[in-house]
């Protein structure tokens, strides 16, 4: 139940911040993609803020046994660059950009019933349905 209440209010702290950022208006997230015409810099910014905070914090937070709510840290130990993390990675921005929307500001926009939004995040289930499969198969 605690473990439950915590990721509600953190998914929804996530939203508010991608809302705020302006990482849910698919027209930010493409003028900020599109580096040779009408740049958007803004997002930028809202990246290298991510990654700052990231970079001081990780650090402190591992420092600890185990994390604040949960038994134990869930960190990849995979390193490998593969053709399976290239094509996801490929996937993940022709996706980014014909849609303007990555998952977390995709999920967090469904609440504007906006039929865009909803078109993307069902063919952003299916797709994770079709690699599931695939997945199992190999």
């Amino acid at each position: 139940m605690k473990q439950g209440l915590i990721t509600i209010i953190v998914g929804f702290l996530f939203s508010v911040g991608l809302a705020t950022s302006g990482m849910t208006q698919p027209g930010k997230v493409i003028a900020f993609l599109d580096i040779f015409g009408n740049w958007d810099p803004s997002l930028a910014f809202v990246m290298i803020g991510a990654i700052g905070v990231h970079a001081i914090s990780f650090p402190l937070v591992t420092k600890r046994k185990t994390p604040f709510f949960s038994d134990s840290f869930q960190i990849p130990d995979n390193k490998t660059i593969d053709r399976k993390l290239l094509l996801g990675a490929f996937l993940f921005g022709i996706g980014w950009a014909l849609g303007g929307y990555c998952p977390g500001p995709a999920v967090a926009s469904i609440a504007t019933f906006d039929s865009s939004v909803i078109l993307f995040v069902g063919a952003m289930i299916l797709g994770m349905l079709i690699q599931g499969k695939l997945a199992a198969r190999s």
